[in-house]
C-alpha cells in the first residue's frame, strides 16, 4: 500500500478535442489511485457557454447532468466561461482557456502532493511541469492525441489514453467486458514479421500499480500477448503502421483454437504518428 499523496489536474477541453471525448472520469479516478495513493486532488476544468446557455435550454441541461455526474465521482469542477472574440473581418472566434488557472493551482497545491498525474496534451505546460518536478514532486501525463513530444520527454512517464483499460467507451459495444474473450480492447503491436505476414499486440488486462513490467511472460505483468495474423488488419493499416510502437490498435480477442493463447480480430487503427 503506497503512502503517495496524489493529484490529478484535467485539462478537459484539450483532452476533449483531442481523443478523449467521454472520458470516464471514474475510471480516470481509479487509474490515479491504482498504486494505493491517497487522492488529494481532482480537479477537472470545464468549459462552459453561458451566452449559448440562454437561448438553448438542451445545452444548459445537458452541461448540468454531466457536470454533476462528474462531480458525483467526488471530482472538483474548475468552470471556464467560453469567451468570444471577433477580429477586423467579423469572424468570430470562441475560446475557454484553462491552463492559467490549472498551472496556478497545480503549483500552489504541489507542497502537499508527491504525485501529480496531468491530463493534457498541451506542450504549454512544459515549464510548469518542470517546476514540478524541481519542487521534488513526481509528474506523470496521460493524453490521447495530439500531445506534445517535449512534454512526453519531460514528464517521469506518460501513458496513452486510449490504452488504459475502459478510460473510453467503445460506442459499439456499450457492455463490453475488457479483457475477456469475446469483448473489444485497444493495444500496441510488440512484434511484426512482414515477411511472414503475422505479429503479436499487446494490451493491458487491468488497471494496475505494476505497468512497467511490459513483458506478458512475467506472472507479474498486467499485459496479454495476443496473436494477429496480417487477414484480420483493416485495409487502412499499412506494414510501417505495425512496426511502430506508437500506433495504438482496436481489436476483438478470441481464445485460439490451437493453443491456450488468445487471438486478435477485426484490428483497426486508432492512432498512428501522422494518422
Amino acid at each position: 500500500m503506497s503512502n503517495l499523496k496524489v493529484g490529478v489536474f484535467v485539462d478537459a477541453e484539450n483532452v476533449k478535442f483531442n481523443g478523449g471525448y467521454q472520458l470516464r472520469y471514474d475510471i480516470l479516478r481509479l487509474f490515479a489511485s491504482r498504486d494505493g495513493g491517497t487522492l488529494l486532488r481532482l480537479n477537472t476544468y470545464l468549459a462552459y457557454d453561458q451566452e449559448r446557455a440562454r437561448d438553448d435550454q438542451e445545452y444548459q441541461k445537458k452541461s448540468a447532468i454531466y457536470q454533476q455526474m462528474v462531480r458525483d465521482f467526488g471530482w472538483k469542477i474548475i468552470v471556464k466561461n467560453v469567451k468570444r472574440y471577433t477580429d477586423e473581418e467579423g469572424n468570430v472566434t470562441t475560446k475557454a482557456n484553462a491552463d492559467l488557472d490549472l498551472a496556478v493551482d497545480a503549483m500552489l497545491q504541489v507542497e502537499n502532493l508527491d504525485l501529480i498525474l496531468l491530463v493534457t496534451g498541451d506542450g504549454d505546460f512544459l515549464q510548469v511541469v518542470t517546476a514540478l518536478q524541481n519542487r521534488g514532486c513526481r509528474v506523470e501525463l496521460l493524453g490521447f492525441n495530439n500531445v506534445s513530444k517535449q512534454l512526453q520527454r519531460q514528464v517521469d512517464a506518460f501513458y496513452r489514453g486510449y490504452l488504459i483499460p475502459d478510460l473510453l467507451p467503445f460506442t459499439n459495444e456499450p457492455r463490453n467486458e475488457w479483457g475477456k474473450p469475446g469483448s473489444c480492447v485497444r493495444g500496441v503491436c510488440t512484434k511484426w514479421f512482414p515477411d511472414k505476414g503475422y505479429g503479436f499486440l499487446r494490451f493491458i488486462k487491468h488497471i494496475s500499480p505494476d505497468l512497467w513490467i511490459t513483458d506478458p511472460r512475467d506472472p507479474a505483468s498486467p499485459y496479454e500477448s495476443v496473436f494477429c495474423h496480417i487477414n484480420e488488419l483493416a485495409d487502412t493499416i499499412k506494414p510501417e503502421d505495425m512496426m511502430q510502437r506508437e500506433t495504438v490498435l482496436e481489436f476483438y480477442i478470441e481464445e485460439s483454437d490451437v493453443d491456450e493463447g488468445l487471438i486478435a480480430k477485426k484490428v483497426k487503427m486508432v492512432y498512428s504518428v501522422g494518422y
